[in-house]
């Protein structure tokens, strides 16, 4: 059997911007990021800003601003203000219009080159901005605030500077520096070396904070990888300079998650900064070890289906698999196409968890006849194809046109297309293990597009491409241009994604792909708990904010929203919809709270008295309602005369009657831990 990696076939994008402005030309080798915390740093005129906690930061023009922003809020959204509070640059630049570099980047990191002699160390969760300069110049520190007052230390290597509008930053250099102000701007004499800066996070901080910066200042982090240790293990590893211990600040989920067993990270629990993402608590500590949850990845149904529900189930599946037929696609559009494939794959694994597996060979056929052509390339009309300039998949649809497949061709959503032809593809792999093993490298190469961890330049696809290893979750937008940078609005087609590839990996029994599916299914699904699921005593997000909303609409790095990019904010059961579908095993640890499950639906069911509520919708929301009223939500889901295009009459059954404990009458067994293939 041919195991050779396969390639799809090569296209020439008219739509994708160029990465040459702003790479290194030594990076332009290798795949590069399309979906990254500092993508905006790559696209048009590389100007906007991008959300490195605990800053905002900002390239234009030959400079680097830093803002430590503001919060504002409202019922409907909440978001960081960019002011730029200091910028700095170069003294009599004399060209000031050239773009910025990106000479590195890593997990945690990217090295940035604002002039060939002055380059900045941004790495995620440092309180210091770190700046090297190469070459002897003389640095420029700009604001839009007045500056009140510029005190060095004796020896010319510590300022602190007081802003009019409440800010204290603190200035710090490898060696001394000469430093003169007028009321906004500060001017150096010629220096080289390190200079270091970080705000005092708020007024009243005191001389204990600034005494714990002064501490930390002489040891500084030029960058950041994440190494896979384990089973449900994550290390962070600074690369770091200078001398003494290294303070970073870390985001809720990781204080959840850090694992201090041994005691190799002490955290400071009065170091705080605040920020869009709940409070940023200092961690002194090279390296981190973080431990997600366990989460089980089940072909079926966690607990088992209850022995009452097997006839209504059958009925259903009997009439929802005679209506397949591949031949009456309509759609051509990747994301439609892929939710047919997994809601016709549903049928297979609930009708092998009941035992009626009389229709499994029709659901078979018609996975063949769907999958197969996206595979080999006789679709037509589209299909995927290999982009040798960032090094991913697109759409040949997409590769001309932003708006088709949902911007597929400049890498927005990769995860969620690809996630569903991935779970379609593990069912097939499962029941046809011969067809499996023959269509195994293309099914590989569409899997690699977003789960690739190598890198390099032997690599086809960038690392990880959607998601961001320090927040642990995806991030769905690509190539496109956003003030609040990246965004995703769905995080259970994230969660699918990662799931799919689990059971691809189980499929064909490859222990690696099992464990890095699962280890990013369970991020993702924290990320969602701590930052989608708004529950009522949550205290992240401001107090109006978190009354108002059960679930954020869209999540971007720098705002999140109450509305959806198709649906407005009153129309909650598109809101909870968003965040459930597809109903899958997987749902049930995703909405493992059993208590905010019920918050989020008391919250939506109002909207359904709206005229033109969709059914489909509907269904997500009797769903959720079924994990504590199942007697109430049966009822409403065989009043339903309709059903979301990857969802069924079928699933909504099977869902039902596999909620509650493992109790008398249910068949299947309760997991516990990790399910071994």
């Amino acid at each position: 059997m041919n195991h050779r990696p396969f390639t799809f076939p090569d296209t020439t994008s008219t739509v994708l911007p160029s990465p040459t402005t702003f790479f290194s030309p030594n990076l332009l080798s290798s795949p590069l990021p399309t979906n990254s915390f500092f993508q905006n740093f790559t696209l048009k005129t590389g100007n906007q800003p991008e959300y490195i906690h605990p800053y905002l930061i900002k390239s234009s023009l030959s400079s680097l601003s830093i803002s430590y922003p503001s919060l504002f809020s409202n019922p409907s959204f909440t978001y960081q203000i960019f002011n730029p509070d200091l910028t700095i640059s170069v003294s009599n630049n004399p060209d000031p219009t050239r773009p910025h570099v990106i000479s590195s980047f890593n997990d945690l990191s990217l090295t940035l080159d604002i002039q060939p002699n002055l380059r900045f160390f941004l790495v995620r969760g440092s309180p210091f901005i770190t700046c090297q300069i190469l070459q002897p110049l003389q640095l420029s520190i700009s604001t839009i605030h007045a500056i009140l007052d510029l005190a060095p230390n004796s020896s010319n290597t510590r300022f602190k500077i007081r802003l009019n509008n409440g800010q204290t930053w603190l200035l710090y250099s490898s060696s001394p520096i000469n430093l003169t102000h007028n009321v906004s701007k500060i001017e150096s004499l010629d220096f080289s070396g390190v200079i270091r800066i970080a705000v005092l996070p708020n007024s009243d901080s005191g001389s204990d904070f600034e005494t714990i910066l002064d501490r930390f200042s002489s040891c500084y982090p030029v960058s950041g990888r994440v190494e896979f240790t384990g089973p449900f293990s994550v290390e962070y590893k600074w690369e770091k300079k200078g001398w003494g211990d290294l303070l970073m600040l870390a985001n809720p989920l990781h204080i959840r998650l850090i694992d201090n067993c041994n005691g190799s990270v002490s955290v400071l629990n009065n170091v705080k900064y605040k920020s869009l993402d709940g409070e940023l608590v200092g961690v002194v500590g090279d390296s981190w070890v973080l431990k997600p949850d366990p989460v089980s990845i089940t072909w079926h149904s966690i607990k088992g289906v209850r022995n009452e529900g097997y006839s209504e189930i059958v009925e259903a599946l009997v009439k929802d698999v005679s209506g397949l037929d591949s031949s009456a696609i309509q759609t051509t559009s990747s994301y439609f196409y892929g939710k047919l494939v997994a809601r016709a794959a549903r049928f297979a694994l609930i009708a092998e968890e009941i035992g009626y597996l009389e229709v499994i060979p029709k659901v078979g056929k018609f996975l063949k006849e769907a999958i197969e052509p996206w595979l080999v390339g006789t679709f037509g009309s589209n299909g995927f194809l290999y982009d040798r300039v960032w090094g991913g998949l697109v759409t040949k649809q997409g590769a001309t046109d932003t708006g088709a497949d949902f911007g597929f061709g400049v890498y927005n959503d990769h995860h969620f297309h690809i996630g569903y032809f991935l779970y379609g593809i593990a069912v097939l792999a499962k029941i046809d293990p011969i067809w499996g093993l023959k269509y195994r490298p293309q099914a590989y190469s569409l899997m690699a597009d977003f789960m690739t961890l190598g890198k390099g330049p032997n690599a086809k696809y960038t690392r990880l491409r959607c998601f961001d290893l320090w927040k642990l979750h995806s991030w769905a937008s690509g190539l496109t241009e956003f003030t609040d940078g990246r965004n995703q609005e769905s995080t259970s087609e994230a969660v699918n994604a990662y799931y799919s590839a689990a059971l691809m990996g189980l499929a064909y029994g490859d222990a690696h792909l099992v464990a890095l599916g699962s280890l990013l299914t369970s991020m993702e699904i924290h990320a969602s708990q701590t930052w989608w699921h708004v529950k009522e005593t949550d205290t992240i997000y401001a107090a109006d904010f978190t009354r108002e909303n059960r679930v954020v609409g869209v999540l971007w790095a720098n705002k999140r929203d109450s509305g959806l990019w198709f649906a407005p904010a009153e129309w909650k059961e598109c809101r909870l919809g968003i965040q459930v579908l597809p109903l899958l095993p997987i749902t049930e640890p995703l909405f493992s709270d059993v208590e905010f499950t019920r918050q989020l639906v008391e919250w939506t069911l109002p909207a359904l008295e709206r005229e033109g509520v969709g059914e489909g919708w509907k269904g997500f929301v009797y769903a959720l309602q079924g994990v504590y009223d199942k007697d109430v939500a049966v009822e409403k889901i065989r009043g339903l005369n309709g059903y979301d295009d990857g969802n069924s009459l079928s699933n909504l059954l099977w869902w039902i009657f596999s909620r509650g404990g493992c109790e008398e009458g249910a068949s299947g067994h309760c997991w516990f831990g990790r399910y071994c293939h």
